[in-house]
C-alpha cells in the first residue's frame, strides 16, 4: 500500500511539474497552440490555469475561430453594449443570431466550429403567389428577430425556394437546410402526396420526399409513415423543422445554393402551413 500511495503521489508530483513547464511557455506560443484547436478546446484550455486562460482567451486565439469574412450586420446589432474582446464577439455571435444589413436574414456561428450559419426569413424566400392574399396572409411575428411569417390560406400549388450564394457560407464545410414551420389548428392538405425538396450547389443536387404534417397535432389522424419520406422533428423554440437536405461547401464553390420545397403534382388543396423561414446550418 505504502509503494502504491508513493507511486501515485510521484505521478501527481510529476504531472504538476509538467504542468509548471507548460506554463513557463510564452503566452504567444500558448496563445499560437491553442488557436489551432476548436473553440470548444480553447474554452476547456481556459480551465487548466491562469497561465492557460490568459492565453486561451486572448484576441490572437479566438480572431482565428472567427470568420474574417462576416457578413455585414444591421446597424445596432452588436451594441447593448458592444463584445468588448474577439471571445465575447464570438459568444454573442454563437449565443443567439444578429440581422444581416437587409434585416430579412439572420447569421450566428456554430459554437463548436465557428461555421457560419444562416436562416431566410419568410419574406427573404420565393413563395408561388406569397404577395396574393387570396392564398397567403402575412401574419406578424412577435419575439423574434423577424418581424412576419407567412401562412398558407388556401392553393394547390405549394412552391417554396430559398437562395444564398455559397460565397457567404464557411468553405468546406458541411451544411444542411432545414424549412421552420408550424401548422395552424385548422389545416388540411399537408399530409398527402408527400412534398419534394432539393438542395443544390452548382452542378450537385439532393432530393428527397418529405412530410410537413404535424401528427401531434391531430389524435384522430392516422400519420403516413410508409416509404422513406422525412419527417418533422420539434423544436426548442415550439417550431417545427424538417431536413431538405445536405451539402459540402467546397472552397472553390461560387454560385448560389438553391433550397425548394414543392407539391404540384396531386393538385389538392391545401391550407395552415405557417413558414418562418429556411435555416442553413452546419450539419451534425
Amino acid at each position: 500500500m505504502r509503494k502504491q500511495k508513493g507511486a501515485e503521489e510521484s505521478m501527481e508530483t510529476t504531472a504538476t511539474a509538467a504542468d509548471c513547464e507548460i506554463a513557463r511557455l510564452p503566452k504567444e506560443l500558448l496563445s499560437a497552440s491553442i488557436s489551432r484547436t476548436s473553440p470548444r478546446d480553447a474554452c476547456r484550455a481556459a480551465a487548466v490555469s491562469q497561465a492557460f486562460r490568459a492565453a486561451a482567451d486572448s484576441d490572437a486565439v479566438w480572431s482565428g475561430f472567427l470568420p474574417a469574412d462576416l457578413p455585414p450586420l444591421a446597424d445596432g446589432e452588436l451594441d447593448d453594449p458592444a463584445p468588448p474582446s474577439k471571445k465575447a464577439l464570438f459568444v454573442r455571435l454563437y449565443d443567439r443570431p444578429a440581422l444581416l444589413a437587409d434585416r430579412l436574414v439572420s447569421m450566428w456561428l456554430d459554437r463548436e466550429s465557428g461555421v457560419k450559419c444562416y436562416m431566410l426569413s419568410a419574406r427573404a424566400l420565393q413563395i408561388t403567389w406569397g404577395d396574393t392574399p387570396q392564398y397567403w396572409r402575412w401574419i406578424p411575428l412577435h419575439n423574434s428577430k423577424f418581424s412576419e411569417v407567412a401562412k398558407l390560406r388556401a392553393v394547390c400549388w405549394l412552391e417554396i425556394h430559398g437562395k444564398l450564394h455559397s460565397k457567404m457560407l464557411s468553405q468546406n464545410s458541411t451544411y444542411a437546410a432545414y424549412i421552420v414551420f408550424k401548422i395552424a389548428a385548422k389545416s388540411y392538405g399537408l399530409d398527402l402526396p408527400f412534398q419534394d425538396a432539393s438542395v443544390s450547389i452548382g452542378e450537385r443536387k439532393s432530393t428527397c420526399q418529405v412530410c410537413i404534417y404535424d401528427s401531434d397535432d391531430s389524435e384522430d389522424y392516422d400519420f403516413p409513415r410508409e416509404d422513406n419520406a422525412v419527417l418533422p422533428q420539434k423544436r426548442a423554440d415550439d417550431w417545427m423543422e424538417l431536413e431538405m437536405g445536405s451539402f459540402y461547401n467546397e472552397e472553390s464553390d461560387d454560385g448560389e445554393v438553391c433550397i425548394s420545397l414543392t407539391e404540384t403534382k396531386g393538385g389538392n388543396w391545401k391550407k395552415g402551413l405557417i413558414v418562418k423561414g429556411i435555416e442553413i446550418r452546419a450539419k451534425k
